[in-house]
């Protein structure tokens, strides 16, 4: 449950004040669709969310949020319930297009244009789906089904914007069958990259190779450790001084460094019986490619986990004779719940503050798993 403010702005920028509070069921607060949808309902309004401006609780989900939201060009502000807001619009230069005014119409003017040249019109209203710090979500409803519209910051820009819709559902409650298969095709995909690495980075893909990869976790270290209670700095020094050697002991298990997804977990799957795709590349990666192992198995019930271990190491020994996909993965734990500390710094260093309260506490969280981890494969 969360309690919604939206803080009302035309499209020249004039600020018309604060609706009254509202209800949603959903609590998670970059899903803006119920948001939208309860504005239109409730005041008969359309709007559109541009960013969070703040929030009563320290970390998401729920409890009270306000947004400011910029109002359809049709909406006339006189004849709006508002009440007076008393905050200050800033600027910020880690701000997103799409948290903008005006952004997200210049992004659905532009997947027009896309959609035109593929022959293709939008047969109704745009609904805006999600709005954050990590991306702008769109579905742009056509004659037959959908088109998707990703507009993400510029640290995550090798991912697409315009997708087709996939058939199917997210797959968060997948059986384990399903787990099984999501491995495969993972491996498979992860295989077919293995020769040709070098040609992501010049996709834009970020490289996260050891000797990078190591730099970003000490780094992150040495930013954060003092933010860590003392037992557990302990343990993640020990870790980092070890860094390089753990490193090198990976490598010799012959996995070879390909394509990593990054954020792999059942949900960013979509699918049916037929079909599976797996979607949401932003945090995509050149590395090991069990650094989506802990990711996933993570993501998945207890019971499930061993049978995804066993089927996994299968794979990769198939597919690289003499390589070691179980020392490999378990060698990997502290360092792939290391470089989540990495990948939630980095966040926190390209984004606006408003937008801090969504991955504040990552780093440290991810850094005390890591030493954790590292300890537990010690004793």
């Amino acid at each position: 449950m969360r309690t919604v403010r939206l803080v009302l702005v035309t499209a020249t920028g004039d600020v018309v004040g604060a609706l009254p509070t509202f209800a949603v069921t959903t609590p998670w607060w970059q899903e803006v669709e119920p948001v939208v949808a309860t504005a239109r309902e409730r005041f008969g309004i359309g709007v559109t969310i541009l960013r969070l401006l703040e929030a009563a609780n320290e970390r998401p989900p729920g409890g009270a949020v306000t947004y400011l939201a910029e109002l359809d060009p049709d909406v006339s502000p006189s004849d709006l319930p508002v009440q007076p807001w008393h905050g200050v619009l800033d600027d910020q230069p880690r701000r997103a297009g799409y948290a903008r005014l005006g952004g997200p119409t210049a992004d659905l003017a532009w997947a027009r244009g896309i959609l035109a040249e593929h022959g293709l019109r939008l047969a109704g209203r745009p609904v805006q789906v999600r709005t954050w710090n990590l991306s702008s979500l769109w579905r742009l409803p056509l004659a037959q089904g959908c088109a998707w519209l990703k507009v993400v910051p510029r640290f995550l820009a090798h991912e697409g914007e315009l997708l087709a819709h996939v058939a199917g559902e997210n797959l968060y409650d997948a059986d384990a069958t399903r787990y099984l298969a999501m491995v495969s095709l993972l491996v498979a995909l992860q295989a077919s990259w293995a020769g040709r690495v070098d040609k992501l980075p010049a996709l834009g893909v970020p490289d996260a190779r050891a000797p990078r990869l190591g730099a970003a976790i000490m780094a992150t270290v040495e930013r954060r450790m003092a933010d860590l209670p003392a037992e557990d700095r302990s343990m993640l020094d020990r870790f980092a001084r070890d860094l390089p050697e753990r490193l090198d002991a990976i490598a010799a298990c012959g996995l070879p460094a390909t394509l990593v997804h990054g954020d792999m977990h059942p949900g960013n799957f979509r699918g049916d019986r037929r079909a599976l795709t797996l979607l949401d590349w932003g945090d995509s990666v050149v590395g090991h490619p069990l650094l989506d192992h802990s990711a996933f198995l993570g993501r998945v019930p207890a019971d499930a986990a061993p049978a995804v271990r066993r089927h996994w190491a299968r794979l990769w020994s198939d597919i690289v004779l003499g390589c070691a996909p179980e020392r490999a993965a378990t060698l990997l734990a502290p360092v792939a719940a290391a470089r989540r500390a990495a990948v939630y710094q980095g966040f926190l260093d390209a984004i606006e503050p408003a937008e801090h309260p969504y991955h504040r506490d990552d780093p440290v969280a991810w850094l005390r798993a890591a030493a954790t981890a590292a300890h537990a494969k010690d004793r």
